[in-house]
Formats: C-alpha cells, structure tokens, sequence
C-alpha cells in the first residue's frame, strides 16, 4: 500500500461447554523498535508508527496444560517479532517470512522442551493463525487447523491451510463441505506446535490488503458452528464495525455448537470514508 493504513479490529473468546478451562489463547500487539505493546480487545491503530500483529492459538492436551501452550506461543511472537525492527536499525534487514519460520522453530522446541519429563505438561501442543501487518504486506502463518480469512469484494477466500486430510479432501473437490464437517478424522492435525514432534512445518504467506477488506482469525471452536456462507455474509457488510461482526459470528456459532472453545478476532482495513466513531 503505498500509504499507511488503519486498522480497526474486535477480539473475543467463549471457554466451550465440555471443560471450564478455556484452551484458546489471543493476542494483538503493536510492534516497533521499542518492543511490543499489547493492546485492548477492540480499537483501531494507524500503521504509521507500528506494526500490527493479531494472532489466536488453540492449545491442545486435554489437561496436559493446552491452555499453557497456547499463551507460550503468543508470548513468545511478542518478544520476537519486534526483533525485525533491531535488525534493521542494525543495518540488517530480515524478511519477515524467514524471520517468522526461525521464530516457530524456536517455539516448536520451546514447547517440546518444556514439556519433556513432566507429566503434566506431556504431549502439550497448541494451533496458531497468526497476521502480521505491515505498512507494505501482510505476513501470515498457520499451523494446525486455526484459520484466517480475507473478504474482498464480497468475496471469502481462507489464506491459512488446515493440516489435517479431510481439509485438502475438500478443497481438492473430492469431498463436500457437508461432507468435510462430518469427516471423523476432521480434527487429526499432522501439523502442531509442540506435541513432541520433531519438526513442524507451518504454512507461510504474504498477501496483500487494501482499504474495505475485511480479515478474520478463528479457532476451530467458530468454525464447528458456522458454515462458509455465514463467514461469507457477516465479513461483506462494509457497513458493519468488526466488534458487531465479531459479536454475531461468535453468538451464532455458540447456538449452533458451543462445545469447543471459540475464539476470533475480525479486522477492517480502514476505507477513506470511514470515521473514528468506528472503533
């Protein structure tokens, strides 16, 4: 974009009806040279002066300390990302997509280590659908079956991949979305953070945005109660504050299902018209 944006976003969370524990970690942040500032659960920001980073992370273990993984994860991306702006003071520059694979290594180990020999924390892993705007790009990674979405136009488009069959299944046209939801293997992700995995290998992407686009992160928890169209419907009306979006996609999903931990946070890229009532 050739000049700095404002983004306006909401972020909200619900613990399911299985456990009390809410599994599901999220984040925004700004990130500049003086490190990472953590901001509200609903605002808006220019892209002048910081970075802006929202993420979710669904941790997994049962109670294997899931809720443990996930907030790791975050933290850690707050205490990374504004690395990039030291580099560069420092005369290097890194790319943003090479510093993020670095980042998720380190973490993936992190996480493997301090799981290792306590039994509490045995087998902990965690998901994460991370955004990473600049005043130029947007960076996006995803491991596990945490999502993002892009509405432009009135059209949806996810820029995550889900590790798991069933989601390459469907998007390859050989199964339904029907047909997906009902899949038994919809949730074994080959893809986590943590887990004791050797390796993890995360999906990685630079998209672009512009004014009126509309993005959306989301735990699987939104996704169990919510069909594409109903994605696809709330994130087109350019009219709407994310908070609201946020409100009736969350709300829906809970009636709908309600049993998985459900979080999301829905973005707006500010159009020229818009004014500052829409925080």
């Amino acid at each position: 974009m050739s000049a700095a944006a404002t983004l306006h976003w909401a972020a909200l969370t619900h613990s399911g009806s299985r456990k009390p524990r809410n599994d599901d970690s999220l984040i925004a942040f700004a990130s500049s040279p003086d490190g990472a500032e953590t901001l509200p659960a609903h605002g808006s920001q220019s892209l002048t002066a910081h970075d802006l980073v929202f993420a979710i992370s669904d941790g997994m273990g049962g109670g294997n300390a899931g809720d443990i993984a996930s907030a790791i994860i975050l933290q850690q991306m707050t205490e990374i990302i504004p690395e990039t702006f030291k580099a560069a003071a420092s005369g290097f520059y890194p790319d943003s997509l090479t510093h993020l694979a670095d980042a998720l290594r380190s973490i993936h180990e992190h996480i493997n280590s301090a799981a290792r020999g306590c039994d509490e924390k045995s087998g902990m892993a965690a998901t994460l659908a991370l955004a990473w705007f600049t005043p130029d790009n947007l960076y996006i990674a995803n491991i596990g079956d945490s999502r993002i979405y892009r509405s432009r136009g009135g059209k949806l488009e996810q820029l995550t991949r889900d590790h798991t069959l069933a989601w390459s299944q469907w998007k390859r046209g050989e199964i339904s979305e029907i047909q997906y939801r009902s899949h038994p293997r919809r949730a074994a992700l080959y893809e986590i953070v943590g887990g004791g995995h050797a390796a993890v290998s995360p999906h990685f992407a630079a998209v672009s945005y512009e004014p009126g686009d509309r993005f959306l992160i989301c735990s699987d928890g939104l996704i169990d109660g919510l069909w594409e169209r109903h994605i696809s419907t709330a994130l087109a009306n350019g009219a709407e504050e994310p908070r609201n979006i946020a409100t009736t996609l969350l709300k829906r999903a809970i009636d709908n299902s309600g049993i998985d931990d459900t979080s999301l946070i829905v973005i707006a890229v500010a159009a020229p018209d818009w004014s500052v009532s829409h925080d």
